[in-house]
């Protein structure tokens, strides 16, 4: 901590504190440096790079089948959803398509990937606003969802189950029955959550009001996901730009109106129930055939430049392949969400107190991996 800018007739100055690389409030290796007038922020530098791993150059090493597990290690929450991505490039530099069969798995397992990264959301945002209990709540859904995922391809967080041409093996034999009571049991504790946090009269007063961004900000700082939706600003993937068969199933794309902590935190808790409504509509309707397109052993794409989007918990995520007719990629770029949205940190801090800047820091619901990359 120091103190800049002294008056030597009042003895007021401004205020500089380190919050972080290793602290509760940030959610990972991320350093924020604050400028403080008293408790109020005048501004906020991130300081970024202490998980840096070069994901990138990493991939432009490796082969069109294994770049797409790098991925896994970016935004670990959302890590199918990453690895769908990749997958999804490779077919299009292809010109082939997943089966229907791996197509509706991928689909299935995306949704339960947006409920685990969004339920441990949830009990990490009543954590750092001082409730506990929401953690041990959300923990009980989402490891039954983890167990579903470990059963089906040998992972809990970083599952590695996407391949060009659909998923690496076809769903266990309880697939359907556990993915229902998973419904059933969730569709029982919505509720519940709403009783423990959302209702609550200290959590409305620590979230509404506060860490506001205007849509047109949104826009300008290029932030995706629930972060640019509870500023009302329409940017789902998933409506906008359909993959892998989600034109096929009935959704709403969730949009708040203020803008402040408290609306992107109902768009999450909106979405979760209609990730609950996607994978009610596909887990009865699993084609049969199979679960993999046949492909050949070392991809080679043709020479070109050819990008994905997908919409991970998180937002947009872009993979960008520039391949030169090799069977690794000439060049690889991530457009990961978590950075983006990071960058409209001190547009939302500015002119709070410091205390608010947790509320902020948790409904930004940040991946610092992510960041990094």
């Amino acid at each position: 901590m120091s103190l800049l800018g002294e008056d030597i007739v009042t003895g007021k100055g401004e205020f500089v504190i380190n919050i972080g690389p290793q602290h509760p409030s940030t959610h990972g290796v991320l350093h924020l440096k604050v400028w403080l007038d008293g408790e109020t922020i005048n501004k906020i530098q991130p300081h970024l790079g202490y998980i840096h791993r070069s994901i990138e150059k990493m991939s432009e090493c490796l082969s069109y089948r294994n770049f797409i597990y790098v991925t896994s290690r970016m935004d670990y929450l959302s890590a199918h959803i990453n690895n769908q991505a990749c997958a999804l490039a490779v077919e299009k530099g292809l010109q082939i398509e997943a089966t229907p069969r791996g197509r509706v798995i991928r689909l299935l397992m995306a949704e339960l990937t947006r409920l685990q990264s969004h339920l441990l959301w949830w009990g990490c945002t009543g954590l750092d606003l001082g409730a506990v209990t929401p953690f041990f709540y959300a923990f009980r859904e989402r490891e039954a969802i983890m167990d579903i995922m470990d059963e089906t391809c040998g992972a809990r967080l970083t599952m590695n189950y996407c391949v060009p041409g659909g998923v690496m093996y076809d769903v266990h034999p309880n697939f359907q029955k556990r993915v229902k009571d998973i419904i059933v049991q969730l569709r029982s504790r919505f509720d519940e959550y709403d009783q423990l946090l959302t209702g609550n009269v200290i959590f409305e007063q620590r979230t509404k009001g506060v860490g506001y961004l205007s849509p047109e900000d949104a826009v300008s700082y290029g932030c995706t996901g629930a972060t640019a939706r509870g500023s009302g600003v329409s940017c789902d993937i998933r409506k906008w730009f359909p993959y892998d068969g989600y034109e096929n199933v009935q959704f709403n794309e969730i949009l708040g109106k203020t803008g402040d902590c408290y609306d992107r935190y109902m768009v999450r808790m909106a979405e979760m129930k209609e990730s609950v409504n996607i994978i009610e509509q596909l887990i009865n309707n699993i084609p049969e055939g199979d679960f993999q397109a046949k492909t050949k052993m070392v991809l080679k794409l043709a020479k070109g430049e050819y990008y994905q989007r997908v919409e991970t918990a998180r937002g947009e995520l872009g993979v960008y392949i520039v391949s030169d007719g090799a069977a690794s990629p000439y060049r690889i770029k991530y457009r990961s969400p978590n950075f983006s949205n990071l960058s409209a940190l001190e547009v939302m801090a500015k002119g709070a107190k410091i205390g608010d800047l947790v509320a902020i820091m948790s409904t930004i619901d940040l991946v610092i991996p992510d960041v990094d990359r």
